[in-house]
């Protein structure tokens, strides 16, 4: 009887894959007959050996640094023996919910140096191995790329970065064969939920007190309207079945709306005037309608 090994599967690095959505794509493509090389840092890597499938196997790395990624890339390229990559999937991701007037500088640089700039180091770094397999990379972006929310600018601004960076890397490695993809999530119930929103408290209680004075009743408003969308979301399984389609489908898709409300979303982004989307996001999250309703708040 013939036995499978690691050489005769086709084979995916995901990073960001300790919680969520990169977990669940993680363990379904191990399922689906995968080797999974999933990233994760030191402290989740034995939540995901405890699952016993022998071909997930966790990859040290964190996106933010240099060094820890080219640990990995050697890792992989070792552990594939001039095979290379059938898919890369770009995950990581960090968000947070404070306004734009507030947020601390080194909080915006280190949300997009997850968001951009390490997923653009990680390609680099491992795009020779999808080069050589002639394989395809996945990006996790937002239907946030499409339009913001209140509070959410960080986030919607990172990911927005991404989605174009990504839509230029599609058309630049189209001659050599090689397909990018963009997943776009809308509501999704994971972990990360509690962080960004689970405290809300604690968000105002660390801000300036002028700003916890003008933008408290906002925020708690906001939290309370994000948090029930989020926890009431679609399961992070769908997102990983959409990024198993992105990796195999015949044709695929240059984007891919996934989750609760994204067709709708995506639509509203795309056909409805600015001024009324403005209405529509504000009273989706509880915010005053009225110009200058908050102006007396000093």
């Amino acid at each position: 009887m013939m036995t499978t090994t690691t050489l005769d599967l086709r084979t995916t690095v995901i990073t960001g894959a300790s919680t969520g959505i990169g977990r669940a794509t993680a363990l379904h493509l191990a399922r689906s007959g995968w080797q999974v090389f999933a990233g994760v840092r030191n402290a989740r890597a034995e939540s995901l050996r405890s699952e016993g499938m022998p071909f997930l196997r966790p990859l040290m790395i964190d996106v933010t640094d240099g060094a820890s990624i080219e640990r990995a890339a050697a890792e992989v390229r070792s552990a594939v023996a001039g095979r290379g990559l059938d898919g890369l999937v770009n995950n990581a991701g960090v968000g947070v919910a404070v306004p734009v007037e507030y947020v601390q500088l080194d909080v915006l640089r280190k949300n997009f140096e997850v968001n951009v700039f390490g997923q653009i180091a990680v390609i680099q770094a491992f795009l020779p191995l999808v080069r050589a397999a002639r394989g395809r990379i996945v990006n996790i972006g937002s239907v946030g790329d499409r339009l913001t929310i209140p509070f959410g600018g960080i986030l919607c601004g990172s990911k927005s970065a991404f989605a174009f960076l990504s839509d230029a890397l599609r058309l630049e490695l189209h001659a050599f064969g090689i397909h990018v993809a963009l997943v776009e999530p809308a509501s999704i119930h994971t972990p990360a939920v509690e962080k960004t929103l689970g405290d809300m408290e604690r968000t105002i209680a660390d801000l300036p007190a002028e700003a916890a004075t003008r933008y408290g009743a906002m925020l708690r408003a906001f939290a309370e309207r994000a948090y029930q969308r989020e926890k009431a979301g679609t399961s992070p399984d769908a997102v990983a079945r959409t990024v198993a389609h992105a990796l195999m489908d015949a044709k695929p898709h240059a984007r891919y709306l996934v989750g609760k409300d994204s067709t709708l979303l995506a639509a509203l982004a795309r056909f409805m005037p600015t001024r009324l989307l403005d209405v529509v996001r504000l009273r989706i999250f509880g915010l005053p309608r009225v110009f200058g309703a908050a102006a007396h708040v000093n």
